[in-house]
C-alpha cells in the first residue's frame, strides 16, 4: 500500500488549495475538518493546552501516552496547535488567528463563543469574508437549542435510533457515531457552499447545522410512509420481511439475498432456476403460484420453506462462490463482509482505498480508509499523520507576528 507521507506531485493541485480553515476540536467538527485538510486546505486543529477529549479516548494506537484509534484516523492532514479559549489572551489571540481563516469549524454550545467575544458577528467585523459553521445537537435556536447532545441523543432525537436494532427489543444504536458523522458531513457540504459564495460576494456567513435534522433526513421512507400511509416503520432486524429476502448463513459467514418481496418478485424465478440448476434439496418446494404473492411470501409458513430449502444449501457454500454466482445469475446476493474481508478487498486494493500512516510509536504503518471519491485533476491525499500535541504552535503563531520570547511567555502561563 502506498505511504500517506508521500505528498502529491506539484504538478498535480489540489481541489482546496489556498483554503485556511480552523477547527476547534470537538467530535463533530473532526471529519469536517479532515475532510478539508485532504483536498489540500490548511486546517489548523485547537486543542485546549491539555489536549482535546477526542485525544485522550480508547482504544490507543501504541499504549499509554498516544492518541486515540479515532484521533489518529480523523486528525489526518491537520495542523495542531494549543489554545486556551477561557482566558482572555487566548480569546485575543483567537480573534487573531480566525482573522487570517476562510472558514471557523466549531461545535460549542450556542452563544458561548459570542460570551467571549469570539462569535459570528464579531468575527465578522474582523474578516467579512469568513464562513463559520456550527455543528451543534439541535442547532443555534428552537427550545433544544442549549441542550447537550451525545451520538445517542442525536440518534433518538432525530428518529433514527427507532429503526435500529430487533423487533422484540428496546432500539439498539448504529455502530461507529452515525450521528456525529452526519452532522460532520452535513457541515461539510453546507460549508462548501458558503465558502462558493463567499469567494464570490466577498460576503461570508453563519452555517448551522443541527445533528438532531441531520438524522431526520437519514431516516429515508419513514417519514413519508407515515404522512401518505400512516404507516409508521418498523425494526425488522434480525426478522425477515419476505421469504427470499434477507441475510442467510454460508459456509464462511453470512450474505444477504433479495429473491422475493416487494420490488424482488422479477428475481424469483432466476433464483429458482439457479437452485434447480445446482440440484439444491427440496427445490420443488418453492414451485407454484403462491410464491408470487406478497401476502404468502410474508407468511410465516413461506419463510420456514425458504430457509429450509435455501439456507440449508447456502451453508454448503462459501460467500464469494455466491456472490459471484448470483451476479453471473443477475441475483442480487452479497457477501457480507467482515473487516478482513475488506482489507483483502481485491476491489478496494485495485483503487488504492486504503492507505498507510506512519503513527508516532508504532513499529509499521497504520492501514486507514482513504477517500470515497477519486478526483482526476485535483487529488485527494492524506499528507500527514495526526498531529502530536501542539506541534505546530511555533509555526502557526510565528505566521501571527508573535516572537519566541512571546510565545515561551503564553506557555508559561498556559494560555498555549
Amino acid at each position: 500500500m502506498p505511504s500517506v507521507m508521500a505528498k502529491p506531485a506539484a504538478a498535480a493541485p489540489r481541489a482546496l488549495e489556498g483554503l485556511r480553515v480552523i477547527e476547534l476540536a470537538h467530535p463533530r467538527s473532526q471529519y469536517c475538518g479532515k475532510m478539508y485538510a485532504e483536498l489540500g486546505a490548511e486546517v489548523i486543529l485547537v486543542e485546549p493546552p491539555r489536549g482535546a477529549a477526542t485525544r485522550h479516548g480508547s482504544p490507543r494506537s501504541a499504549g499509554e501516552g498516544q492518541p486515540s484509534l479515532s484521533f489518529s484516523y480523523f486528525n489526518t492532514s491537520k495542523r495542531g496547535i494549543t489554545l486556551d479559549l477561557q482566558q482572555s489572551a487566548g480569546q485575543a489571540l483567537f480573534r487573531r488567528l480566525v482573522a487570517s481563516a476562510d472558514l471557523l469549524i466549531e461545535c460549542e454550545r450556542p452563544g458561548e463563543l459570542a460570551a467571549i467575544g469570539c462569535g459570528y458577528a464579531a468575527l465578522a467585523l474582523l474578516r467579512p469574508s469568513l464562513v463559520v459553521t456550527s455543528i451543534t445537537a439541535f442547532g443555534q435556536t428552537g427550545p433544544y437549542a442549549q441542550y447537550e447532545g451525545e451520538d445517542l441523543i442525536g440518534l433518538a432525537t432525530g428518529g433514527f435510533l427507532y429503526l435500529g436494532g430487533y423487533p422484540d427489543s428496546a432500539p439498539i444504536g448504529a455502530f461507529g457515531d452515525q450521528a456525529i458523522s452526519g452532522s460532520s458531513m452535513f457541515g461539510a457540504v453546507a460549508s462548501m457552499l458558503a465558502l462558493t459564495q463567499a469567494e464570490a460576494s466577498g460576503q461570508g456567513e453563519h452555517v448551522d447545522v443541527s445533528m438532531q435534522e441531520c438524522m431526520v433526513l437519514a431516516m429515508e421512507n419513514a417519514v413519508q410512509f407515515y404522512d401518505l400511509e400512516g404507516t409508521i416503520r418498523k425494526r425488522y432486524a434480525g426478522r425477515q420481511r419476505f421469504a427470499g429476502t434477507g441475510v442467510y448463513e454460508c459456509l464462511d459467514g453470512h450474505v444477504y439475498m433479495m429473491a422475493g418481496g416487494i420490488g424482488a418478485n422479477r428475481f424469483w424465478g432466476l433464483t429458482l432456476q439457479w437452485l434447480i440448476d445446482e440440484k439444491a434439496p427440496g427445490v420443488e418446494r418453492l414451485g407454484g403460484d403462491e410464491w408470487l404473492q406478497i401476502a404468502y411470501l410474508e407468511s410465516e409458513q413461506a419463510k420456514d420453506i425458504f430457509m429450509e430449502v435455501f439456507g440449508s444449501w447456502a451453508r454448503t457454500r462459501t460467500k464469494a462462490y455466491l456472490y459471484r454466482e448470483g451476479q453471473r445469475r443477475h441475483v442480487p446476493a452479497a457477501a457480507i463482509n467482515t473487516t478482513e474481508d475488506l482489507v483483502a478487498s481485491a476491489q478496494l486494493q485495485a483503487r488504492g482505498f486504503f492507505v498507510d500512516s506512519m503513527e508516532p510509536g508504532l513499529a509499521r504503518p497504520a492501514v486507514m480508509p482513504g477517500a470515497p471519491y477519486q478526483l482526476s485533476l485535483t487529488p485527494w491525499a492524506m499528507s500527514s499523520a495526526a498531529p502530536t500535541l501542539g506541534q505546530h504552535n511555533d509555526q502557526v503563531y510565528a505566521g501571527l507576528g508573535l516572537s519566541k520570547a512571546e510565545l515561551q511567555l503564553l506557555s508559561r502561563q498556559a494560555v498555549i
